[in-house]
This record gives C-alpha cells, structure tokens and sequence, in this order.
C-alpha cells in the first residue's frame, strides 16, 4: 500500500451530511475546507456575505444534537468557502470529498471543475447512497478515475460507525485499500467494500428489512407499537426499532431508497418487497414524513395539562392514536435471558403472533441475505459488519443464522416458500456447520469465494475477547473473566448487567491483579459490551439503607475502595480501556488506572451528586488530589478547586473523550484516545506492554495533598448557601454540597495542611455512609431504579 498523509481534507457540500463529515475530520485533527454555492444575493465583491450558505450550514450542524464535535476546539480547523471564488483552494488537499445534491447531472458537472484544480494523487471520492460510481466516474481523465471512488458515510457521521467504501470501474486497488485502512484507523469506522450496486450493502439489506416488517405489520395484523416492541432492544437493535426509525431518518428517504432498488434491481428475487404499501403510499401523500414534518408514524402532542403525549399512527385510518401497550408471551419468556444469541432461538420459536412474525421475519432477511453474495460483497464478514455499523444491529444476518441453528433454518427457509443461494447449500453439503467458527483464538468465517474459512480480521493482533474466552481464562466467577490475552498481559472483563460493580467485580479487580502480579506483566480492565460500566449497583446500596444496613453499606465500600487503591498501587501496570457510558465507579477505576486508553466515544463522569451521594470509591479524593497536583505558585487555588468541586457537585459527564481530558478526568501526556472501538483493547494492551518493558515499578502511596481547609470551606459553604437562596438548588442539594466541600477541603483544618490518601479516603467513605441515612437520597435512588430520570427533591 502506498504510504499516504492526509493532512488536508476538502469538502463539497455543506448540507446535512456535508458539514457532519467536515467535522468529523476536525474531530481528528485533520483541517478541512468545506465549501459551497456562493449565495446568490451576496455582493459580488463582498466574498464574507458570498459564504452565507455555508456558514449557516456550519452554524446550524454544530448546535445540532447530538453535537457533531468532540471539542469546541475542533471548530477552529475548519474553514469556509464556496465554488465559485474557493474551488482553487482544494490544490493543496489530499482528500476531496463531494457532498452536494443527489443528483448526477449536478454531482458530473462540480467533479468536471474539480479536475481543473486538484493536483496528481488527490484522492476524490463522491459520497452517494446509492447513484453508480461508475456514472459519477464518465468523462473524468484516467489519473482521476484512478484516485476516484464512491464513500458512503452514514448520518450521523460521527456516531453511525458505518464507512461503505465503493470502487469505479478504474479505481486503483492501492486507493481503496488506503482508504479502507485510514477508515479504519484514523475515522474509527467500521470501513467495508461495497460493490457499485443499487443501495450498496447495508441499505440495500437494511432496508429490506423494514420493508418486510412493513409488509408483516398489515399480513399479521399488527400496530405499529407492537411491531416496535418487536424489532427493538429485544432483537439486539435501537430502542426506535422500524417505524420510530423511519421517522427519524425520513420516511421520503427510506421511500427513495426502496425505490431506487425496486427500478434498478429487476432480476431481484424479492423485489416485490420494496414495492409500497398502501398506507405508505397514502403517507406519502400526506407528507408524514416523520420528524421532519413533524409527524410520520408517531406524533407528538401537547395535552390539556400542559404535558406532552406521543401519539401513533393506526396503520388502517391513517388517524393518530393513544400508544398501546403490546404484550407477547414470547417477550415474557425472554426477560431472564440476556444472552441475545440464547434469546433468538426463544423468538423464533414462540408460539404467537410474535413467534409467528420472528419466523417469517427472520426467513426474509435470511434468505435475502443469502441471495446478495456476491451481487453486493463477497464477504459474509462485511455485510454483516455493515449491518452491525450501519444499523445498529448487535448481530448481523449471518450471525443471526448462526444463533438460530443453520442448516435446520435453512429448510424451513424453504419449506416457507423462499430460497437461499446455492452457495448455501454448497457449504452445508461440504460439511461445514456454521458461517463463523473459533480456531486457535482466532475468528473465522466462510469465505463462499474459496469454499473455506478465513479470518475475519486482517490484523492477526487484533484482540477479541469473545473468541478467546473458551480457552484463555484464566480466572472468572459470577461478574467477571479474566484472560489471558497474551504477551504476558491479562484482561479483565465484567458482564454484569450495564457492566455495574457488585461484590463479584470487586473481588474480580482484587484477584486478577493478585494474579497478574505474581505471573504476568500487566493488566487490561476492558470488555466488549454495550458500555464500559454504569457504576456501582445502585440497586443494592438502595437495599441495604433502607433496611439500615450501615455496617455492610461501610463493609462495601471500604472493599470498592481498596480495590480503586489497588489499581492505583499494584506493583504491574494496570490500564483501564473504556467507552461509551463511564459513570460513577467505573469513572473512578479509571482516575486510579496508570494509563486510561479511552475510546473516542467515552462518556465519563462522577454522577453520585445525581441520586443524593458523594464519590465513594476514591472519586473525591483523586480529584482532590488532581486538585493539588495542579496548582502553580500564584494560582488562586479556590478557584482550581471550584472547578474540581463543579466536576462532582454538577454530576458532569463528557461527551466525548477529549472534552474528558478537558474536565481533569483523563492526563494530557498520561492517558490516550482510540478511534476505533474494535481496536480499544488492543492498544490498551500495547499501552501496558509499554509500561511493563520501561521498567514499571509500583508507585508510592500519597501523604503530600494539599487540602485548604477552613479557607477552601468558607467559599464552597458560601457558594452553596448563595444557590439555595437563589432557588438555584434544593436544602438537599446544598446539604451535599456541603459535604462535598468538607472532604475535598480536608475537613475543618484551620488552613492549608497536607493530608494522605487514606485521611481523605476515611472522609469520603463518612460522608457516603451518613447520605445514605437521609430520606431524601433514598428518594432520589428510588426514583433513578424506577423511572429512570433524576429527582431534584
């Protein structure tokens, strides 16, 4: 592969997803010049007011939510321009990327001007959902047609994972090979090959898919609430399931797309599943677009209370409803397995409507999946990868098969009246069981092609953990695996529900670094669930303060806090690797780590203020402790501990892992970002390999934090009575402010002092246990196990 440095990046487009994809490179460091129609009532000679378009664009994308930015600080590496005046300035680009108007007579005509100015070896790519790049490509010179590919990112482009990446007739294979690795690498995409067909590889499937679901919904006799209910979290996907995900993509959209395939792809075996439903049609009509018009298949209304409603669409009237609540036996048998592979095999053999509409669901998407290799990919890897990014899926269709049972599926597939490829028939008939199987820690899949198993990944140090788990424990008991994941470094992985922290993960942190420190070199704390850890099991603190079980509340965190103490001390590098949700003790694992791997998107943040409590794991300490570390002579030091304090006392959480490193809970020079998810636990591990080879010698133990004392406490008991008088906070909020206030000040100390670890520790755990005595944190923790949303009694 040719060695290529993206340094500069143009982007042609300012709309929706043009400003979203410019960016994300900002995002990643790399400036970008996005460019635009020059507005057509500006002053010719007035290039500022020329830019209107897409500046309103970029002023638009960025307050939009969720924020398309890591940092504030992104923004400056972006600058504006527009086509008429500004298309010179992509000559010193490396990437150009086209984001206008999905049409081709427009997309042709700014490519023809682009070929004007780009130098030799620019990579140009045209992002489309679904025009042929072979027909963007016409009448461009060969060097170009060599440097020109399709890109389809998906909306939003920094939290849709999904990079399809789509070869001309002429594209070198040097080109897309680099652009599926910097995908990969630097945009922490999950980057496929599509091949140039209608709709690519995941809408062309995905969409599919709801448009069976449609067509089920009227053959079933279902509501659209009960459809929901069906393709939602209990399938492995988004809580918006089908139709509240048609609303928010656009049902116009998702119509073009079908559309799209049902004109382009005659010789479809399916094709008469991307024809329209009545009601569709009917919508259409009616402009109920979704969230874009306001109502789709849902509404949302003001009632006579001055509350809000939703509203759903019965599919009959086309007249909006009260939702109704849907209820399946199939469902209840489900509650108690959260294994989702364990839960398909429930589904599909359920004995009502439900089981019905699984069966007949899962036989389409299966059988069409089937039928698209290799039409759309050659890969079963990638489509399912496609699935997976693209959709939000948990387990893409092969995958599915796999979970189902396969050649049992595949019959009754058949018996049902559809058909699956021969290829399939091919595999089983060779003898070959399954579509993925684990050898030698390794995952491998089906490679029709070849009729023989290849690996999925194509970095052979890639770590997986699910492939190892069989033979590379080491260690485990109820909440935890510890495994080995080599190279003398183990992995500690939790799968506890939300991956909270109970009595087995504490004990699990306490062995595994035991463990590593008699026979390895290093620890990795990181799994490969939803997120990295939702906190401490907030449902047995509630538990143990309500029957005044203050003994083993202290007992519990007294344990939680040894074993933070121990990450913070053990005499081998322990790295932690989260992502996504990082709350209360999971963000105090991390603040003990030696070095946090974090991934892009980390959402961290101290939260106990949240349900009426403090951070008990060593939370308060270690940003008390930061606190310290921080000041400089002729720092006004209360005003670095305000902004520590307002960390806790406001319960902030990051959106993102660089605004982490903003708010003091991840090091500048210390901790680290990846980009890419599935390559978290492998630089978490190279991270402690690092450690381990520099000559890691275990830390010593903090006496020497300085804490204001009384001086520090005047201004917090200030701050907070200044509030409570404002109406700014509740007479709780102020009580734990207070607290707060007292341990990171040290308590009441006439004036600056040094303190230890354990002195503050000690502080923390008092101030946890007596919270924990007042009824209105019991108020408030029975109001987040319950609803779900905070109480601000």
């Amino acid at each position: 592969m040719q060695n290529r440095i993206i340094n500069k990046v143009a982007v042609l487009g300012s709309g929706i997803m043009g400003s979203r994809i410019a960016c994300h490179f900002a995002n990643i460091g790399v400036p970008v010049i996005l460019l635009d129609i020059p507005s057509k009532e500006a002053d010719p000679k007035d290039h500022a007011s020329r830019n209107k378009i897409v500046n309103d664009a970029l002023k638009t994308c960025l307050v939009s939510k969720p924020s398309p930015i890591y940092s504030k600080k992104s923004i400056q590496l972006i600058s504006t321009g527009n086509f008429d005046d500004d298309l010179k300035l992509i000559s010193d680009c490396d990437w150009v990327i086209e984001v206008v108007i999905e049409r081709l007579d427009i997309k042709k005509s700014l490519l023809e001007r682009v070929e004007e100015f780009r130098k030799p070896g620019t990579l140009i790519s045209s992002n489309t959902s679904g025009i042929p790049i072979h027909l963007i490509a016409e009448g461009r010179s060969d060097e170009f047609r060599k440097h020109f590919c399709g890109t389809h990112f998906f909306n939003p482009p920094r939290y849709l994972k999904l990079l399809e990446i789509i070869p001309g007739p002429d594209t070198d294979e040097d080109v897309l090979e680099f652009l599926i690795h910097y995908g990969d690498l630097f945009l922490g995409k999950t980057t496929v090959k599509s091949k140039d067909t209608p709709a690519f590889i995941a809408n062309r499937i995905g969409v599919y898919s709801m448009m069976s679901a449609f067509h089920l919904t009227k053959q079933l006799g279902l509501t659209i609430d009960e459809v929901d209910k069906l393709t939602g979290p209990v399938l492995g996907r988004p809580k918006s399931a089908s139709y509240r995900t048609c609303d928010v993509v656009g049902l116009d959209t998702l119509v073009k797309v079908a559309a799209g395939v049902e004109e382009n792809c005659p010789e479809d075996e399916a094709i008469k599943t991307f024809k329209l439903p009545g009601f569709i049609e009917e919508m259409m009509k009616k402009q109920l677009f979704g969230d874009k018009t306001g109502k789709g298949f849902y509404k949302k209304i003001k009632t006579p209370e001055g509350g809000k409603e939703i509203l759903s669409l019965n599919l009959d009237t086309l007249e909006y409803e009260p939702r109704s609540k849907a209820k399946f036996q199939t469902l209840e048998l489900t509650k108690s397995i959260d294994n989702l592979k364990e839960r398909y095999k429930v589904l599909y053999n359920g004995k009502d409507k439900a089981g019905e509409f699984y069966r007949l669901a899962f036989h389409d998407l299966l059988s069409y999946s089937s039928n698209r290799l290799p039409e759309v990919s050659d890969s079963i890897a990638d489509i399912d990868a496609a699935l997976r990014a693209g959709f939000g899926w948990e387990l893409g269709p092969f995958e599915s098969w796999d979970a189902l049972g396969n050649k049992e599926i595949m019959n009754a597939i058949e018996a049902s009246g559809s058909k699956v490829a021969s290829w399939v028939h091919e595999m089983f008939d060779a003898g070959f069981e399954t579509f993925y199987k684990t050898e030698k820690g390794k995952l491998l899949v089906y490679e029709p092609s070849s009729k023989t198993y290849v690996s999925v990944y194509e970095n052979s140090n890639l770590i997986i953990l699910d492939p190892l788990r069989e033979t590379k424990t080491v260690w485990k008991n109820s909440g935890v695996d510890l495994i080995d994941i080599g190279d003398g470094i183990l992995n500690l992985e939790f799968h506890t529900k939300m991956n909270t922290i109970g009595s087995d993960v504490v004990m699990g942190i306490m062995k595994s670094i035991e463990i590593a420190e008699k026979d390895f070199k290093g620890l990795v704390i990181g799994n490969e669930g939803q997120n990295y850890s939702a906190g401490a099991n907030l449902g047995l603190v509630y538990m143990y303060a309500l029957e005044q079980e203050f003994d083993e509340i202290d007992f519990a965190i007294r344990a939680f806090q040894n074993a933070t103490m121990r990450i913070r001390y053990s005499s081998i590098p322990v790295v932690t690797a989260p992502f996504n949700l990082t709350l209360g003790g999971g963000c105090e694992m991390n603040l003990h780590a030696d070095s946090v791997q974090a991934h892009a998107e980390t959402y961290m943040g101290l939260v106990e203020f949240g349900v009426g409590l403090i951070p008990g794991g060593g939370g308060t300490k270690e940003l008390t402790l930061r606190f310290s570390d921080s000041i400089k002579e002729g720092d006004m030091e209360t005003n670095s501990l305000r902004n520590q304090f307002l960390n806790i006392g406001m319960a902030k959480v990051s959106t993102s892992a660089e605004e982490a490193f903003e708010m003091g809970l991840l090091r500048y020079g210390q901790d680290n970002i990846t980009m890419n998810r599935t390559r978290l636990l492998t630089d978490a591990k190279s991270k402690a390999l690092e450690l381990a080879d520099a000559g890691y010698s275990r830390p010593i133990e903090r006496k020497d934090i300085r804490v204001l004392g009384r001086t520090g406490l005047g201004v917090i008991y200030a701050g907070a009575n200044s509030m409570f008088s404002g109406n700014y906070i509740s007479e709780h909020d102020k009580l734990i402010s207070q607290k707060l206030g007292y341990i990171m000040c040290g308590g009441d100390l006439s004036g600056p002092t040094n303190v230890s670890e354990k002195y503050l520790l000690d502080l923390e755990r008092e101030a946890f246990l007596s919270l924990c005595g007042e009824r209105k944190t019991l108020e408030r923790i029975k109001s987040i196990l319950t609803t779900g949303k905070p109480l601000r009694n």
